[in-house]
């Protein structure tokens, strides 16, 4: 039997300090939205269109609606933000700056708070990791930032005629017993101009996908960067360049560019509950 002060294993309880910790992130969160031309929006808690955002559609927590069409507990904000915006919301709005304060859910029971950024059919992910990273500072947070770019490993798993599962699952060995120079040198990559030193190695295709993980890399004012070209981002929507901040091993904010029905946007995600833990063990 349950206790009654028991909470399911997976969700959130904040109290006196972390609940302020946790309040002071998303007002500092929201000051540079507001300071950068973002309008907040609140999604609904229910979804019809979950399974199209998550990888591994197990985790989409389901039940159904009035009529018994099946719906599920939000697990993932991005595609339907973006289609409340433009389809729902299409005839009262033009903008298409979003950001949210809410959480998310995970079958069976996990619990994630977030605090995140769309924006609707623009397709440069600078833009965003800029704004990511200005977030980061004012949190005075250092996290690791990773940089990617998904096509890279999509190409290599097609010409090669690989699994894109050994990305996935990042079974280096099983890359490196290929014995093919180039893809093992691109294993190690993790410095920006590193990446010059293999361009004339690596098939054309991956040069320009190389190109364009170099530039985006460049053109953020962060210190603690590294690229990682080969690494496959486990959302289903990222198509093309995207980032990562992280610390100990954990992510504490995950960004890039998407496509939902033909329209590219760019967008990020501060995972708020990975935060407040960083920012508590740092005052202990």
């Amino acid at each position: 039997m349950r206790a009654e002060h028991e909470i399911p294993i997976g969700t959130r309880l904040y109290f006196g300090n972390s609940a302020k910790l946790k309040r002071e992130i998303e007002q500092a969160c929201s000051e540079i939205f507001y300071e950068n031309s973002y309008e907040e929006i609140v999604t609904p808690l229910f979804s019809y269109h979950q399974h199209l955002s998550i990888d591994d559609e197990r985790e989409v927590v389901r039940l159904n609606d009035e009529q018994n069409e099946p719906m599920s507990l939000r697990a993932d904000i991005t595609i339907d933000a973006v289609r409340i915006t433009q389809k729902r919301l299409g005839g009262k709005t033009e903008h298409k700056k979003w950001f949210y304060i809410q959480p998310v859910y995970r079958y069976p029971a996990r619990e994630q708070y977030q605090i995140g950024a769309e924006y609707i059919g623009h397709d440069k992910t600078q833009s965003v990791m800029e704004l990511a990273s200005d977030m980061i500072r004012k949190l005075e947070i250092k996290p690791l930032l990773q940089v990617s770019n998904i096509q890279i490993p999509k190409i290599i798993a097609r010409e090669l005629n690989i699994d894109i599962a050994l990305f996935k699952r990042i079974e280096i060995e099983k890359l490196l017993a290929l014995n093919i120079s180039w893809l093992t040198k691109l294993v190690y990559i993790e410095r920006v101009e590193q990446i010059d030193d293999i361009m004339l190695e690596v098939p054309g295709s991956i040069q320009v996908e190389l190109q364009k993980l170099k530039e985006l890399a460049n053109s953020v004012n962060y210190e603690n960067l590294v690229v990682a070209p080969l690494y496959y981002a486990k959302m289903r929507y990222y198509d093309d360049l995207f980032f990562r901040f992280i610390q100990d091993n954990v992510v504490l904010l995950r960004g890039g560019r998407y496509v939902t029905d033909g329209m590219t946007s760019v967008g990020f995600a501060l995972y708020t509950d990975e935060v407040v833990e960083v920012l508590m063990q740092e005052e202990n």
